[in-house]
């Protein structure tokens, strides 16, 4: 490389291309664990949670044993589905990249599916316990 090809940004008020490679974010590695992909799990582990014990609120209305009984379980599925559903929607709404750059935000749309579904659940397990008069 001449002289002249390095020189001539610097006196010309450019930078040298090398600095504008710098500057774009890359991906991150498979086993990186980074906080977007920390929040979506966090958040889809939630939504799991609430799938679970919506479902089992929904299976088993009037069992008093356990956590998915009555208007406990179906308080708990929802909560746990909103929270899930907050908690994904926080990863999307901040990650600066599209899915398979360790953002996180693959993650948080499964997490967001997966809280809908436990509110769904919770839902209809709560409408399910209530007493009637």
């Amino acid at each position: 490389m001449y002289v002249r090809h390095l020189l001539a940004p610097a006196l010309l008020g450019g930078a040298p291309a090398a600095t504008y490679l710098s500057a774009e974010p890359i991906a991150a590695s498979v086993y990186t664990m980074s906080a977007g992909r920390l929040g979506a799990s966090l958040a889809a582990v939630l939504g799991l949670a609430g799938v679970v014990i919506g479902g089992l609120a929904l299976a088993r209305p009037a069992s008093r044993v356990g956590t998915g009984s009555g208007r406990r379980g179906a308080t708990m599925a929802l909560l746990a589905g909103l929270i899930g559903m907050a908690l994904g929607g926080l990863v999307v709404a901040t990650s600066d990249s599209g899915i398979g750059t360790g953002n996180g935000r693959g993650g948080a749309y499964v997490a967001l599916a997966v809280g809908l579904i436990a509110v769904v659940l919770g839902g209809l397990a709560l409408a399910r316990s209530r007493p009637t008069i």
